[in-house]
């Protein structure tokens, strides 16, 4: 298949780094900055005293907290959460000891291999999706994460427990295309009028920082950051091969982000992975998420996510 086009390099190197890109010069894989410390006013918890957030390494997952996804960590370690990896399968065992639940960017063994054609498999067993939900309906919290293709429809089965229908392609913004995709309160794509969750997630957040990643739709849940009239995804057969007639959703008024309560529990779904960590990309050392010099409203969103996720924040 001719490569037509790629999408949005930085989100290009942020996946296919190891494998594409010594045939582009100039480019480099991006990586976790390590250095990233931004300030917290004020301390949800003690350090080492606050509720265990479990981050998914079990579904050979592109995030993790000893990778890209270490500043999402440090963050929270510093905000007093301990931060675990849980390295098993999804079963109440597993899920005990867990206040939330993070799964960023899961893969099913066969796309583990950089295998991104379809059909994209579903990185959860049925049986581990009853575990999850029945988990969360008793007062667990899940911060389900899913980019774009195919990470996107590796969480599909995962997310239709929760009434998410995720688009598996990669997302486009009106007006912007490769662009830095910003959702903002001025044009009503960062939304904070959808009920009191999202007013208080978003008190004081005037922009987030997203990108080309995925949009779902969730009738059931609070809308946060909504796609702008003209947006489309864009879903290949392969990841990041874009021949002529493929095929284009329209997205206007699907989302990126939203949130609510499950059962006893609560919920929050994002189709964007970048926009919780910090990264470098190449020789220039670009900043990449939460240190982008645009993504102010990203790290207090985070947190207050993190307190919403575990009852501090009601």
């Amino acid at each position: 298949m001719k490569l037509i086009r790629l999408i949005g390099l930085h989100s290009f190197l942020f996946v296919f780094g190891l494998v594409l890109v010594p045939a582009i010069p100039g480019f480099g894989q991006q990586v976790a900055d390590t250095a990233f410390r931004p300030p917290i006013a004020s301390r949800s918890y003690p350090l080492g005293g606050g509720p265990v957030v479990c981050v998914d390494h079990g579904h050979n997952n592109f995030h993790r907290v000893d990778g890209r996804y270490a500043p999402f960590a440090s963050i929270l370690t510093r905000d007093g959460y301990r931060v675990r990896p849980l390295e098993n399968e999804f079963t109440p065992e597993a899920l005990g000891p867990c206040a939330v639940l993070v799964v960023a960017n899961a893969l099913a063994e066969r796309n583990a291999e950089m295998d991104w054609s379809l059909p994209t498999p579903s990185a959860f067993s049925s049986g581990e999706i009853g575990s999850l939900e029945a988990w969360v309906e008793g007062g667990g919290s899940l911060f389900l994460i899913a980019d774009h293709m195919p990470f996107a429809g590796a969480a599909s089965e995962l997310g239709a427990a929760f009434g998410v229908t995720f688009s598996n392609g990669f997302t486009y913004d009106v007006g912007v295309g490769e662009g830095e995709i910003i959702f903002r309160r001025s044009d009503g794509s960062l939304r904070g009028d959808g009920g009191v969750t999202s007013r208080r997630l978003l008190e004081g957040v005037d922009s987030v920082l997203g990108g080309i990643g995925s949009a779902f739709l969730a009738p059931d849940l609070e809308p946060l950051l909504v796609w702008r009239e003209g947006a489309v995804s864009r879903e290949p057969k392969v990841a990041w091969m874009f021949p002529e007639g493929t095929p284009e959703r329209p997205i206007g008024g699907w989302l990126q982000g939203a949130v609510g309560e499950w059962g006893r529990g609560r919920v929050a779904v994002f189709g964007e992975g970048s926009s919780f960590t910090a990264q470098i990309q190449g020789p220039a050392r670009t900043p990449m998420g939460m240190n982008n010099p645009l993504a102010g409203g990203n790290v207090p969103l985070l947190l207050n996510l993190m307190r919403w996720l575990t009852g501090d924040l009601p």
